[in-house]
């Protein structure tokens, strides 16, 4: 394993936690793990910092299966009990029935919901009053450019959050990390990649969109960061008046 690689994910991940206090002594955390680099590193990094740091608290590694065919939840499981973890599979029909003509909305959408819903009714369940999730810095820029570009909103994801009136927070250790940095981590140790079956996976606006912003970005880190730090420092003197939504 890169040494680099792994002191710069960790140098950011404990930045962006100590930033916003994310974890406390005795803390019940949910890691909602998706099967991608991004979640399984998030777990990597959130199970190894337990053993060098002095603030002691419990994992809760939790997968949603959405139900496609083709799927990986096993393979997923039994990865995960190679490394130690005891991985809690949810099995459910969200992305057959989010793809089904009986669903209206968008399917992402509607999908996306019912697994937060599931992560919630887990979360709870287990007494876990944090649930930890693997967005990234670049997820954290992309989700800005999608709301501004689908709903006329300046917004995007919170590094901490609070949910139901403090009931829970979601976490994202990883906010302050950019993709490459963990794309580079997972090679370096060795994490399992798994195939997305949702049949959605490569029409997505977050794709879309992701495309966009790398063509923004490609080989200019400063722009990257400079768009990042702008969420945090906003001049509502040069922002437009509030207007009302067409009619």
């Amino acid at each position: 394993m890169s040494d680099y690689n792994y002191k710069a994910v960790n140098r950011d991940m404990g930045k962006a936690i100590h930033h916003y206090d994310m974890i406390a002594p005795d803390d019940r955390i949910l890691v909602a793990v998706s099967g991608g680099k991004d979640s399984l590193t998030l777990l990597w990094m959130l199970s190894e910092r337990l053993l060098r740091i002095p603030v002691d608290y419990r994992l809760y590694a939790v997968y949603i299966d959405p139900g496609f065919k083709g799927g990986f939840a096993e393979k997923l499981q039994q990865w995960a009990l190679s490394q130690g973890w005891d991985l809690r599979i949810e099995y459910t029909n969200n992305g057959p029935f989010a793809h089904s003509d009986a669903n209206l909305e968008n399917p992402c959408f509607l999908c996306a919901r019912m697994r937060r819903k599931r992560i919630f009714e887990v979360a709870d369940e287990l007494g876990c009053c944090k649930i930890a999730l693997g967005h990234h810095k670049d997820d954290i820029i992309e989700t800005l450019f999608i709301n501004m570009c689908y709903t006329g909103v300046m917004s995007t994801m919170r590094p901490s959050q609070e949910m139901f009136g403090g009931r829970f927070r979601i976490i994202r250790p990883l906010a302050y990390v950019d993709e490459d940095r963990i794309r580079r981590f997972a090679a370096d140790t060795g994490l399992p990649g798994f195939s997305n079956p949702c049949p959605s996976a490569d029409s997505s606006k977050r794709g879309e969109i992701k495309s966009i912003v790398t063509g923004l970005t490609r080989g200019k880190k400063k722009i990257k960061d400079n768009i990042f730090r702008s969420m945090s420092h906003i001049n509502m003197d040069y922002m437009l008046k509030q207007q009302n939504p067409p009619g």
